[in-house]
């Protein structure tokens, strides 16, 4: 999986150079626990012991249940793919915090990854948050003329072995050239990292900090510039109208004990935000790409309460029925009097999890538009 991820970066044209000071780490930053509307974005966990977490991006929390990110963090699984945030401030190596699933996922229509031009994304929760979302930068007041300090948050890489990534930190930056989508920062000491992508930007407006920007890019070396895109040159045009638009109709979902019993037509029909998908030439039935087509049974802890043909998924973040049995729709096990009998290992699940989400991905991949601005020589940061 790190493998895929690391084909997902954007490769510089050439070295940055290193900054004059070298006594100074300029990622250095310091915890911020407090910070709460700040949060990470996790691949979905599909199992519900012994499975790493899978940190893509940071994101801030602009509603109770709406996420604002960079869209180049959903480029591996594309917006219909598997994804959960993080409220918490310690995500690995235990994560101390909660989980949420995401429920639908757009990004910016005029997107363009070979620039970073509109790198932005909006995430809905399946449930709300009881955290103050951050507010948001009001186009009128917003100043970001070159030397105003900002503060920069995310769970990234912190070029330190003894800070890893997967904890909110906080660092100051100072801004060094603005345009009308997005603004360049340098260390002032901090700088935002691999990881901090879609984390927020914070400027304060006089009376309180506001959003002023998301992290997108910047050098690959994490020392001397990091670029943003604008929050108030979204709001308007993105922003608002996701924030403002109703909730989907709720309409009654199949039973997830019985999916491989009953067919689908659309998403909507799927339970727990499984997705309504068939391989070739087969029905279309309610799956999460991870584990294919399968029921989910009695709630359980491990694998061990199961069988021999199950195992023990997560079909919510949390919850007392979040962890069901779950046992493939073609796993009848064979048996017979001197015969042989072979079921699904872990190995095999976790296998076949990373190619068939990584195969839905590239199914459901739009072209990328021609861009319209200058090659961007910053490194992606997801």
């Amino acid at each position: 999986m790190l493998l895929v991820l690391g084909t997902a970066r954007c490769v510089p044209v050439e070295e940055p150079p290193a900054p004059a000071i070298l006594s100074q780490r300029v990622v250095n930053g310091t915890d911020a626990p407090g910070d709460e509307a700040v949060v990470a974005l996790v691949a979905r966990r599909t199992r519900c012991s012994g499975e790493p977490l899978t940190l893509l991006c940071s994101g801030a929390l602009i509603a109770p249940d709406v996420v604002l990110t960079a869209a180049h963090c959903l480029k591996v699984f594309g917006p219909e793919g598997p994804y959960e945030i993080f409220v918490g401030a310690t995500l690995v190596p235990e994560a101390q915090g909660r989980f949420v699933r995401v429920a639908h996922a757009v990004r910016h229509p005029d997107y363009v990854p070979e620039t970073h031009a509109f790198d932005a994304a909006l995430l809905r929760l399946a449930s709300p948050v009881e955290v103050p979302p951050l507010p948001l930068a009001d186009p009128a007041s917003l100043s970001l003329a070159p030397g105003t300090p900002v503060r920069v948050l995310g769970y990234g890489d912190t070029k330190d072995a003894s800070a890893p990534s997967g904890h909110r930190r906080q660092g100051m930056l100072s801004v060094l050239e603005v345009s009308a989508n997005s603004f360049r920062a340098g260390p002032a000491p901090a700088m935002s990292c691999v990881g901090d992508s879609g984390g927020p930007v914070l400027v304060n407006d006089g009376t309180r900090e506001v959003l002023a920007g998301i992290t997108v890019s910047g050098d690959v070396a994490c020392r001397t510039e990091a670029v943003n895109v604008r929050v108030d040159a979204l709001r308007d045009t993105f922003l608002q109208p996701f924030l403002s638009a109703p909730p989907a109709p709720t309409r009654p979902t199949l039973a997830p004990e019985n999916l491989c019993r009953d067919t689908c037509e659309q998403d909507s029909d799927c339970p727990s935000g499984l997705i309504c998908d068939a391989a070739e030439g087969a029905a279309r039935r309610c799956l999460l790409p991870a584990l294919q087509q399968g029921d989910y049974g009695a709630p359980c802890t491990d694998d061990a309460a199961c069988g021999t043909s199950g195992l023990c998924a997560r079909l919510e973040p949390a919850g007392d029925d979040a962890c069901r049995c779950f046992t493939p729709c073609d796993s009848t096990p064979l048996s017979g009097e001197g015969g042989c009998m072979s079921t699904p290992g872990a190995a095999l699940f976790g296998l076949l999890a990373w190619v068939l989400l990584l195969t839905r991905a590239q199914r459901r991949s739009a072209a990328t538009a021609d861009s319209s601005g200058p090659a961007s020589r910053a490194s992606c940061r997801p």
